[in-house]
């Protein structure tokens, strides 16, 4: 079977496996001692690629250095293989350089978030050690390629032992986020929890504003999207149906404020139109396709992927016509009446 691993994804797998071995190594010498003679910490020895807050300032490339150390072998390949697996996808879709972007902004930001965020919670409850939490793992990375999926294929069905558990693509960063902010109340992982909101949140607001779309309909004249305003990308959408109306009614007041004081650039009928129609062209089978490339399958050539978008953008356009010929009779059948009317009260005038 042949592999072939696009370059972005290969370089976070190598460098995921440098540190976490680097780090590894430092942690098996444990002769390092205190200037008292006590013992240093294993995670001490290694300040240089783990984040620690109160040391930030004097290491301020851990903000993106702690995203490749994992502390432990479980989650060592839970990270590679979600790199692997997600990274083939989405830098193919996207492009080397674009998912080389989403990886970067989604790991980074939420990494300078944790440190005033550690820095406050150790002022407000006196707790100095708050700042010294070592921080380390792709988390980040992991909230960053659910959401992306969310926005490509969320309609797509993930089967699960052997069918016998079906989940769609768009309940995935739900699931992520209940079972982090579980963990982190429950078992006290609170690194864990804020990392998976952060990476949540900024990866979809650097989609949902700022990243140009690829144009796969005709509406955008040829025209790249900046930003995506389809309704199924909102981030109310991302939670139960329940509970989607009150969070949608506070993201609204965000949203206008933000709009208000220029933070944000209120979106267009036009655009909110064209994202929802690269919405509705985005198929299911989108996933499927590029992952059978990696799976040997023949490549498809410029001119079949042309005609499967333009099938899917004819497939839109009917769509929209017969939405619109199932309207046109209503308004066609009270014409007569109205004109009947008229014609009565004419004639009742004449009389």
């Amino acid at each position: 079977m042949r592999t072939n691993v696009p370059p972005v994804t290969r370089a976070l797998i190598l460098l995921t496996c440098s540190f976490s071995f680097i780090c590894a190594a430092a942690r098996w010498n444990t002769s390092a001692t205190a200037a008292d003679g006590s013992a240093v910490p294993p995670d001490r020895l290694i300040p240089y690629p783990t984040l620690v807050p109160s040391k930030s300032l004097y290491y301020p490339w851990t903000v993106l250095t702690s995203i490749f150390v994992e502390e432990n072998i479980l989650n060592f390949f839970i990270n590679t293989a979600a790199v692997y697996l997600s990274g083939r996808y989405l830098e193919r879709a996207w492009g080397s350089k674009d998912f080389a972007i989403v990886a970067l902004i989604g790991a980074v930001i939420p990494n300078l978030l944790v440190i005033p965020t550690y820095v406050l919670w150790g002022i407000i409850t006196l707790d100095t050690t708050r700042a010294d939490t070592p921080i380390a793992g792709a988390i980040t990375l992991q909230a960053a390629f659910l959401v992306a999926f969310k926005q490509l294929v969320p309609e797509h069905t993930v089967s699960l032992y052997k069918g016998l558990i079906k989940i769609r693509v768009k309940h995935f960063p739900a699931i992520f986020l209940l079972l982090n902010t579980f963990s982190g109340v429950v078992f006290g992982t609170d690194t864990a929890l804020l990392l998976a909101w952060y990476g949540l949140v900024v990866t979809w607001i650097y989609l949902r504003f700022f990243k140009y779309q690829p144009e796969l309909g005709t509406s955008t004249g040829g025209l790249r999207l900046k930003g995506d305003a389809s309704e199924t990308f909102a981030f109310a959408t991302f939670f139960p149906n329940a509970v989607q109306p009150p969070i949608a009614a506070i993201c609204d007041q965000i949203y206008i404020f933000c709009c208000n004081v220029k933070i944000l650039r209120p979106f267009s009928d036009e655009a909110v139109a064209s994202s929802n129609e690269q919405a509705a062209l985005r198929g299911e089978d989108a996933l499927p396709t590029v992952m059978s490339r990696d799976l040997g399958a023949r490549p498809i050539s410029k001119r079949e992927e042309a005609e499967r978008r333009r099938a899917l953008a004819l497939k839109a356009l009917d769509e929209r016509l017969n939405a619109a010929n199932s309207q046109t009779p209503t308004s066609i059948s009270t014409a007569p009446a109205a004109n009947t009317d008229q014609a009565h009260s004419q004639s009742s005038t004449t009389t």
